[in-house]
């Protein structure tokens, strides 16, 4: 489980005498230096099942599936961002590291399907796949890249799928990835304020008033001319998350 091997690190760390107390103020997914509350990690719970069941509409893709070598499928500034019909479902067990995540979308280039075959950890903080109530990118997070602002992780995956367009494979095998957070996204500009050079708090540059599914589906092959650096880089967001 997660909190048996966050417990592990924090015991080691109270095991090194004189610097115990800077390392144990170290960020890590589960607990940030600083916050103001603390909460029960979802297995201290009797009555925790695992099972998140949820839905996501308002969905927004950024850029284009053909776009030219070059692209920022980042596009914090949303200058690429265009609207796209459809949803997203989520049912997944997050103690068994199984479930679905399937996207069904009516892009520029057709009718587009992304789905998680497996999950997998590619990262100890993944918990073996699917994690919740942790801490995710920026650069004091403990967990994840920075291409995203620290923020607030209420349910995330990771693993391996694949991608139809108008019924026929386009991705096979491509890392995935889907996280349910705080409010990255502006909900009037859609823009994203990362980095922000005038942050004077630590909880990240996000807006815990609102709330956001991002998605993505990667290649394994690189290209350094894009943003993010991969060949292949499909990247969504949805603006309304219902659970159930």
């Amino acid at each position: 489980m997660y909190s048996t091997r966050l417990l592990c690190a924090l015991t080691a760390t109270t095991l090194v005498g004189s610097t115990s107390l800077t390392l144990a103020q170290q960020a890590n997914p589960r607990q940030q230096p600083g916050a103001s509350v603390t909460l029960f990690a979802p297995e201290q719970h009797d009555l925790y099942d695992g099972r998140f069941i949820l839905s996501a509409s308002r969905v927004y893709m950024v850029g284009t599936l053909n776009d030219p070598p070059g692209w920022d499928h980042m596009d914090n500034a949303a200058k690429t961002v265009k609207p796209v019909s459809g949803g997203v479902e989520i049912d997944v067990d997050e103690i068994k590291n199984t479930g679905k995540f399937e996207a069904r979308l009516k892009v520029p280039e057709g009718d587009l399907v992304l789905s998680v075959d497996r999950f997998h950890e590619f990262n100890p903080c993944q918990n073996g796949g699917i994690v919740a109530s942790l801490h995710e990118h920026g650069t004091d997070s403990g967990c994840g890249d920075n291409s995203w602002p620290k923020t607030f992780v209420f349910l995330a995956g990771w693993g391996y799928g694949k991608a139809t367009l108008n019924g026929k494979p386009l991705y096979q095998d491509y890392e995935m990835h889907f996280m349910v957070t705080q409010g990255i996204r502006d909900r009037k500009t859609l823009q994203v304020r990362y980095p922000m050079p005038d942050r004077k708090l630590p909880g990240g540059e996000v807006n815990p008033a609102a709330q956001q599914l991002d998605f993505y589906i990667r290649s394994p092959q690189t290209n350094p001319k894009n943003t993010p650096a991969r060949e292949v880089f499909a990247h969504f967001f949805a603006m309304e998350v219902t659970w159930k």
